[in-house]
């Protein structure tokens, strides 16, 4: 089992949307996906309601989540962390021990983006459109994402 985890701010928009989505992308008997925040401020929340909405524009249903903080012990138990952006980045890089940990860190969009440190931007204090371009984001980081996995 490939274990792969999702970490934005929060874990209610970003993170929420990208596991979702890649999950509908990849055989749930092969492979698990879970989301995290780094923060732990939304503790045990569902979503943002304005993910829930545009993962259902899309076919997806994502309120089965809970919000949760990212834990060391992540870092051991995932074989893919894929981060939102630099700040998750570098919340993440601080708890790691080893280079093999260390090595399962990525940016989220340097599938799309090889080599430039884009990040996703965090929709919270935006309108639906701020979620809805998140969502292309990464249902096209997603899609290189679950293409690479399957070939391995």
């Amino acid at each position: 089992m490939t274990r792969i985890l999702m970490v934005c701010l929060g874990n209610i928009c970003r993170s929420p949307l990208a596991e979702g989505i890649l999950k509908s992308k990849l055989d749930p008997s092969k492979f698990e996906v879970d989301s995290a925040g780094t923060s732990g401020f939304h503790e045990d929340e569902l979503p943002d309601q304005r993910s829930i909405e545009v993962a259902n524009k899309n076919g997806l249903d994502i309120t089965d989540q809970r919000s949760r903080k990212f834990l060391k012990e992540d870092l051991k138990f995932f074989d893919y962390i894929f981060v939102m952006d630099t700040s998750n980045y570098e919340d993440v890089i601080a708890l790691v021990e080893t280079d093999e940990e260390k090595n399962k860190v990525s940016l989220i969009l340097d599938k799309i983006f090889p080599g430039e440190s884009q990040s996703v931007p965090d929709p919270y204090h935006n309108s639906i459109d701020g979620f809805n371009q998140v969502y292309d984001m990464l249902e096209e980081s997603c899609t290189v994402i679950a293409k690479e996995l399957e070939k391995s």
